[in-house]
């Protein structure tokens, strides 16, 4: 009797050290990853050059076009795909940094707003060949609309975060839009 009463407090001995140090691991990784070690908060200011639907050499083309509701052709139903040019500055002579390329949808009957799904793609500087996915509704053109970051590539792979977008000016032919992107990034 008296080595299976030993044995069961080995045994018992055994088993909480093992709880314990499980225990002793987990709270490690989560005291680690909460740190902030592993990622990185950054914000980037861009301004978006897009070439207003029926200007010469127009950056916004329509797939179907059921309704011309507003004065740049959105409505409910219609879809439009878009390539346009980011640069530093909203100066139409500022170096080009990349492109917004994507498409969007007219999504509400109430109002002039649209879900939009995009990349914007990095082509110089310190971010080149890296993007940001970004996913969500433009509201309209006054006032901010936010927009979830879904992801990205390169230097930003795994970003999470959002874009504030807000039109910055313009001219009969262009539309310039501030953005605002609040990147969550996976530190390389």
């Amino acid at each position: 009797m008296a080595s299976s009463t030993s044995f069961s407090r080995f045994f018992i001995s055994f088993f909480f050290a093992v709880v314990v140090l499980v225990f002793l691991v987990h709270v490690s990784f989560l005291t680690s990853t909460a740190s902030g070690d592993e990622y990185q908060y950054q914000h980037l200011h861009l301004h978006l050059h897009e070439r207003n639907l029926g200007a010469p050499n127009g950056t916004m083309v329509y797939a179907v076009e059921l309704r011309r509701e507003a004065p740049y052709g959105n409505g409910f139903g219609n879809i439009i795909v878009f390539d346009n040019v980011l640069r530093e500055t909203a100066e139409p002579a500022s170096p080009a940094i990349g492109m917004e390329q994507g498409f969007g949808v007219g999504s509400s009957l109430a109002q002039n707003s649209g879900l939009t799904m995009l990349e914007l793609v990095f082509t110089a500087g310190r971010y080149g060949r890296s993007s940001l996915s970004v996913f969500g509704t433009l509201r309209s053109t006054e006032g901010a609309s936010e927009r979830a970051i879904v992801g990205g590539s390169g230097e930003f792979r795994l970003a999470r975060g959002y874009v504030l977008s807000r039109v910055g000016g313009g001219t009969n032919e262009t539309l310039i839009w501030e953005l605002d992107a609040y990147i969550l990034r996976h530190h390389n």
